[in-house]
């Protein structure tokens, strides 16, 4: 019977002195890359903050804006979000990178499915982050605004949304990746899904602690969390599901034929 062989690279017979150096080089890529891009954008530094705090600027007061208590914060806020900006944009590259230098270490059939994968994590972790400035900020702002006491002025502080901000887009677009760590967890035979079907109670639980972690501290952004990570993790049930009635037709026809 045979093997699965792994997929043949002149990288693959590097020392470990080599293979350190060949992490450097990736790293350093990819730090260039988003050194490129970020210097690309430090122009438009102002303009990238206006977007970002777009969903807050709708909600307010009229005659109302945001402000700064700190004065060092009209510059190192937007630079901050132009950095973060950068690094969202150049992970197409960093995750290139590591493609590049883990894919020689890995079986062919792993390569097959590795790839799409990665790719489709950088989807979701994007469409996360999209989902959460257009659908999520807009709600959770509106609520914050319309709970104010009402002889209270809101006027927000820009370094103090721009972490609100930065985490909730942290979280959401790490919240997307669940389709694909529940996947990879079921093809590498790690879990099946019954299993992980009967661990929903636990899972559920877990959506809403990381929700109270990484969102800000009330019951409507948590839940805003906790409900879509726990839609990913069925939909990566389907998905874990079609892959293993893929995976035993695929045997059955392979057993009539032998």
């Amino acid at each position: 019977m045979s093997k699965q062989k792994k997929a043949v690279d002149p990288a693959a017979n590097l020392t470990l002195i080599g293979h350190l150096v060949e992490l450097r080089d990736r790293i350093m890529k990819s730090l260039l890359a988003i050194l490129v891009i970020f210097l690309g954008l430090i122009y438009f530094a102002n303009d990238i903050y206006e977007l970002v705090a777009k969903p807050i600027r709708d909600q307010l007061p009229e005659g109302t804006s945001m402000i700064a208590t700190d004065v060092t914060s009209t510059f190192f806020a937007p630079f901050k979000l132009t950095l973060v900006v950068a690094f969202f944009l150049a992970m197409p590259v960093v995750l290139g990178q590591l493609w590049r230098f883990i894919a020689p270490g890995l079986y062919d059939h792993e390569r097959k499915y590795a790839l799409p994968l990665v790719i489709l994590s950088v989807l979701l972790f994007y469409a996360g982050i999209a989902f959460a400035h257009f659908v999520i900020f807009p709600l959770v702002m509106n609520f914050f605004v319309m709970a104010s006491p009402e002889n209270v002025t809101v006027t927000p502080d820009i370094a103090q949304y721009l972490s609100i901000a930065l985490k909730l887009f942290l979280a959401f677009g790490m919240a997307f990746e669940i389709p694909i760590a529940t996947l990879i967890l079921i093809v590498s035979g790690v879990t099946t899904v019954k299993d992980l079907s009967a661990k929903r109670p636990y899972v559920i639980l877990f959506c809403f602690v990381f929700g109270m972690l990484l969102t800000p501290p009330d019951p409507f952004s948590q839940s805003m969390l906790a409900l879509p990570m726990w839609l990913l993790f069925e939909i990566g049930l389907l998905f874990g599901r079609l892959f293993q009635s893929k995976a035993r037709s695929r045997e059955e026809s392979e057993g009539s034929q032998g």
